[in-house]
């Protein structure tokens, strides 16, 4: 069953009735319902577009955490083949948040840097929401590592709220892992690509990507803080989420514009998770320009490069 989101409730109203009249045929009703089914398709589609076409930063971010949106298991099932998990950060344990692997993305041997939120309430304690801990942090830099060894380029797919801030996570070192992580990103001499999938929550998000390129799908978010965290500092109220959004200049259009993103992947109407195939081919398309315009340079060009694009933020507004 499709979930909607508040705004679109209009649609939700005429896809429901859609499926009523469905239902109606398909008990052999009397009367022939495919004209009126197609009345109220074709309005429905129309709703949809006219929903999408003016969403705000705050609907935005609800697309953004939609629970039918694909997730990054469903990414590396669809355009990485030949994959080869890796697990562990050899040091304290595995975490599910972060899955790292080896595998093939369009026929190129690659590393994947991937954060998993979970599409169920079992799958969604497993990755802990998508909210890493430092293990998971720490295992990235261990997968980055070999990468560079190996001269694979590493393709992270961002989706996070941000980092877990338990106790556990604190006592185990989670600030120290995460600067470790954005460090290892930096240091690479190989090229790295990261992808904002669905959320891009602050330093959990940065230390998988700080690449020489970043791309966000359309409808993602990508912020130093949610909005409502930012809410409740500056206003001492979350109910302002809507207003904090607005003004955190959250969306794909407003970071291609403050440079700090290169590339906005589109997405159906409606978001990816009502055109799935779609998606997966844009980001797979995109993914693989960024990296034939990327493998063949030297480390030293690998690396100033990645150097410059973020010294560059900000300098020119």
């Amino acid at each position: 069953m499709r979930s909607y989101l508040d705004f679109e409730k209009p649609v939700a109203d005429l896809e429901g009735k859609v499926q009523e009249l469905r239902a109606l045929a398909a008990d052999g009703a009397a009367v022939d319902v495919g004209d009126e089914i197609a009345r109220l398709e074709a309005k429905a589609a129309q709703a949809l577009q006219d929903a999408y076409a003016k969403l705000t930063p705050w609907q935005k971010t609800l697309v953004a955490r939609h629970p039918d949106r694909p997730h990054a298991v469903d990414y590396i099932r669809a355009l990485v083949t030949e994959f080869t998990p890796l697990a562990g950060d050899r040091a304290f344990g595995e975490d599910a948040a972060v899955i790292t692997g080896l595998g093939r993305f369009h026929g190129r041997p690659v590393a994947i840097l991937a954060q998993e939120k979970g599409s169920d309430t079992q799958s969604r304690l497993k990755h802990n929401f998508g909210m890493a801990r430092p293990e998971g942090y720490r295992k990235a830099v261990r997968v980055m590592e070999i990468a560079d060894r190996f001269g694979l380029p590493v393709v992270a797919l961002v989706d996070t709220a941000g980092a877990y801030p338990g106790i556990g996570a604190e006592e185990r070192g989670q600030a120290e892992a995460i600067a470790r992580s954005t460090e290892a990103c930096l240091n690479l001499g190989v090229p790295n690509v990261a992808v904002i999938i669905g959320e891009g929550g602050s330093g959990g998000a940065i230390a998988l990507a700080t690449a020489n390129r970043v791309m966000m799908l359309q409808h993602s978010v990508y912020s130093v803080i949610s909005p409502e965290g930012a809410a409740s500092i500056l206003w001492r109220d979350s109910a302002r989420a809507q207003d904090a959004a607005t003004n955190m200049k959250i969306t794909a259009d407003d970071l291609v514009r403050l440079g700090v993103v290169d590339e906005i992947i589109p997405e159906p109407v409606g978001g990816a998770h009502r055109g799935p195939a779609t998606v997966f081919q844009g980001v797979g398309e995109a993914v693989s320009r960024a990296l034939d315009d990327l493998v063949g340079h030297d480390a030293d060009s690998i690396k100033r490069m990645r150097r410059e694009k973020f010294l560059a933020i900000g300098r020119n507004l």
